[in-house]
């Protein structure tokens, strides 16, 4: 027996209302996007331009690359990130009084898990992050995997000095 016009009629109506309540109970998401005016936006060609470009990001914000701190908490809080973006890793040269740190890529979850740094790519050697940082731009629609590989991985296996973001694209009301 066949779904009727009618029965068809009223499930698209209720997944429409539905999925429309959870966008707009989501709403904070895109704050970029002007809700009120929300028709307006798609013949609106003159945005602000700092939406549209690809932002650099800081890892860590104002604790920069440093042992001790939660950088899984840190790309939670400041997700999302989008394509283009890039990522800016700053610590200090290896001295005295401080660890050495370094920036490594995963190539995959389970070796992101493990701090497996023997299957990881070393992306910044302990004195490439100081003055303007190490750089890596989010180029690839895919997870990226970050971690510490100092002391053969400790930095990381203690589960601070890791973290993983997913770029998203960018909405197409902040693109050219």
């Amino acid at each position: 027996m066949g779904v009727k016009f009618r029965d068809a009629v009223m499930i698209t109506v209720i997944m429409s209302a539905s999925m429309f309540s959870v966008s707009m109970a989501n709403k904070d998401w895109f704050p970029a996007f002007n809700y009120t005016d929300w028709w307006s936006r798609f013949g609106n060609h003159h945005q602000n331009k700092t939406q549209q470009q690809a932002s650099q990001i800081l890892v860590g914000g104002s604790e920069h690359w440093h042992f001790g701190y939660n950088y899984n908490d840190w790309a939670i809080k400041n997700a999302p990130f989008y394509l283009n973006d890039t990522l800016v890793f700053k610590y200090d040269a290896p001295n005295a009084t401080s660890f050495p740190h370094s920036v490594y890529m995963f190539k995959s979850y389970g070796s992101f898990l493990k701090c497996d740094i023997k299957k990881a790519k070393m992306l910044a050697s302990p004195v490439q992050g100081g003055g303007e940082g190490f750089k890596f731009v989010l180029q690839k629609w895919q997870p990226h995997y970050f971690a510490c590989g100092e002391r053969n991985g400790f930095h990381c296996n203690n589960g601070t000095m890791k973290f993983a973001v997913m770029p998203m694209f960018r909405p197409f009301w902040q693109r050219p």
